[in-house]
């Protein structure tokens, strides 16, 4: 029961990954960020922790 828990919250993430970076995909080319701006990282960062926070409330 524990495993199938496991696989199906992976495949939730994984899913979500996906459709954040066709999300950014889609949109019309823009420039490039300055190498000073942090604003293409706070995303996934975001993303990142509230994942790190709900494998720490599940395990």
């Amino acid at each position: 029961m524990e495993a199938m828990k496991m696989n199906i919250l992976l495949m939730v993430v994984l899913v979500a990954m996906f459709e954040i970076q066709n999300a950014y995909a889609a949109d019309e080319p823009a420039p490039a960020p300055a190498p000073t701006s942090d604003a293409s990282v706070f995303v996934p960062t975001v993303f990142a922790s509230l994942v790190a926070l709900a494998f720490e409330l599940l395990f």
